[in-house]
């Protein structure tokens, strides 16, 4: 019996071993999911409070930009010398547009000019060249029949001259 009383103490011992151990797994489970939660919590912060500053900030960002923008304009209008020069800059400016786009004019004018003269040039040799080839052909074509009709001629009277003296003969 004394074994049994053993065996039921061994039990015990182990039952509340396994309850202390379950308690001390049931606590670190729960800090470590406070902990998870925690972080979780610390990220959505941060997501939302960055969110937050953009939307404030692009908006303030954008009038600065606008007001520094107006400055630059208005700034060389203020005093009168400044606006002198202002004024004075941008005749130099416009002055140097119109020279820069009277010599584009100017280059392709002459451009347009050497193109003509080309094309004329090229369009005068290709017609005397026709022209040249054309009364070629028609002095051979005048020039063939003629001496073909010379050639008969001369037969045609080598023919009557040898008629004509055999006439006399027959008489």
């Amino acid at each position: 019996m004394a074994e049994a009383k053993s065996n039921g103490s061994k039990n015990k011992t182990q039952a509340k071993r396994a309850t202390t151990e379950a308690k001390k797994s049931a606590a670190k489970t729960a800090s470590a999911s406070k902990r998870a939660a925690t972080k979780a919590a610390a990220a959505e912060k941060n997501q939302v409070q960055t969110a937050v500053e953009t939307a404030v900030d692009v908006p303030v960002g954008a009038v600065l930009a606008v007001s520094d923008r107006l400055s630059e304009l208005v700034e060389p209008w203020t005093d009168r010398s400044k606006a002198e020069r202002q004024i004075k800059n941008y005749r130099s400016d416009l002055r140097r547009s119109l020279k820069r786009t009277e010599r584009r004019g100017a280059t392709a004018r002459r451009r347009a000019i050497t193109e003509a003269r080309r094309t004329r040039t090229q369009v005068e040799r290709e017609a005397r060249n026709r022209r040249t080839e054309v009364e070629q052909r028609v002095r051979r074509a005048i020039e063939v029949p003629t001496s073909r009709a010379q050639e008969v001629v001369d037969t045609a009277q080598g023919v009557v001259g040898s008629v004509t003296s055999q006439i006399p003969v027959l008489r």
